[in-house]
């Protein structure tokens, strides 16, 4: 099985790199694991001993953050090492301060495995929510260096569960310590007898928390609203924003912002076209540009978390799609949330929808009434404030249980 598994990784690689003459994702892919371990010869005294921390995605860095920062707070004389798989990670975060290298990880073959971990030299490595990739795993454990998956989550679906996931499951006990969101993760190992575990929650709940305290004011956000507050638009895709525009036809008193997912100047221009004459670009956006304004495009990263502050209710988008972005942003700022219908491997999201902080939608009808019902009933959308910002707060610690464990 692992001869199928290498040349598996091989027929991915010949697949991305063809995939590159179109798609700039998969470009950024391939260019980015280019002489990479020059770079990481360059950079990297491999003497150095390195706690290492891997990340799917710029999704999983977030979840991992409170737990780079707390360590590097409390060693701050160990090197910090972070990789990502993804270019939607590490190009955002490639510069990111708080480690002391940032790379991509490398194609998982055996060669790549055996020079990766000679340069890098860890004497520990956490594994943010998953990624199983066997052969790096294998290095590891030959060379008896612990590893943790961290804010871990499993479902019945996956191969590791499966009559023909054997080989999967090996990979789950090269693997020192599962740190778990939930009782149900545990009860699935245990039934596959890996009992090496424990249940810690989501240090997502941390990093929330810290963004909620941490908030910064956006004078241009107050001057569009001014004693209003906006419905927020979070990480859309074009099916909510059909949704938004639909919607703001019927009621145009209200005021929207929208911080897409996709920030090119091809989506920004398409959705000014789309919402007309009623929105502003935020970047070009001024004293006399936002007179009249209904809609205000943030054509820029970095500020949707300081935006759900002056939210009534937050739209996240993905849920049309393959899934749903952050709902435990706006949660923590007393949001409550609507959404499309694919939500439910977000354990998070269920949550909320089970304590009606949350509300899942199929189509415009059930958008208009559910998000006009929330506008126009105050008292019932401050209790679900309350109800939202308790639910972060009751979460909280998952960082701190880790590190009391591993240290």
């Amino acid at each position: 099985m692992r001869l199928i598994y290498n040349l598996g990784i091989l027929l991915f690689y010949a697949a991305v790199k063809l995939a590159a003459f179109r798609n700039k994702k998969a470009r950024l892919w391939i260019n980015g694991r280019k002489k990479l371990f020059e770079k990481i010869e360059i950079e990297k005294n491999p003497k150095e001993k390195t706690i290492w921390f891997h990340c799917a995605s710029l999704g999983e860095f977030e979840q991992g953050r409170p737990l780079i920062e707390e360590i590097r707070r409390k060693f701050p004389l160990k090197k910090l090492l972070v990789t990502f798989f993804s270019p939607s990670g590490y190009e955002v975060r490639k510069d990111y301060t708080g480690a002391d290298f940032v790379f991509y990880i490398p194609l998982d073959t055996i060669g790549n495995a055996k020079k990766f971990f000679r340069l890098i030299n860890p004497e520990i490595a956490f594994f943010i929510k998953y990624e199983f990739w066997f052969n790096i795993l294998s290095e590891l454990k030959k060379n008896e260096i612990p590893v943790y998956l961290v804010s871990s989550i499993f479902r019945e679906q996956q191969l590791f569960f499966k009559k023909r996931g054997a080989f999967f499951r090996r990979m789950l006990n090269l693997v020192t310590h599962f740190f778990l969101q939930n009782q149900h993760s545990a009860e699935l190992l245990s039934s596959i007898n890996v009992n090496h575990y424990s249940v810690t929650g989501d240090t997502r709940f941390d990093r929330v928390a810290h963004i909620f305290e941490n908030a910064r004011s956006l004078d241009l956000v107050e001057k569009f609203l001014g004693n209003e507050n906006a419905i927020i638009a979070g990480s859309t895709w074009k099916a909510e924003e059909a949704l938004l525009l639909q919607f703001l036809r019927k009621h145009p008193d209200n005021k929207i912002i929208i911080a897409p997912h996709v920030v090119t100047e091809e989506n920004i221009n398409r959705l000014l076209k789309q919402f007309g004459t009623s929105a502003v670009k935020y970047s070009e956006a001024g004293e006399n540009t936002l007179s009249g304004k209904k809609v205000l495009i943030v054509d820029c990263y970095g500020l949707l978390t300081s935006l759900y502050q002056y939210g009534k209710v937050a739209i996240i988008g993905g849920g049309f799609g393959v899934g749903i972005h952050n709902v435990l942003e706006p949660a923590a700022f007393g949001l409550s949330v609507i959404f499309g219908p694919n939500f439910q491997r977000f354990k998070e999201a269920v949550d909320l929808v089970e304590i009606n902080c949350a509300y899942p939608v199929q189509n415009i009808e059930e958008f208009n009434t559910i998000l006009n019902f929330l506008l126009n009933d105050e008292k019932y959308l401050c209790s679900l404030s309350q109800k939202a910002s308790s639910y972060v707060k009751n979460n909280i610690g998952a960082t701190q249980k880790i590190i009391d464990s591993v240290f």
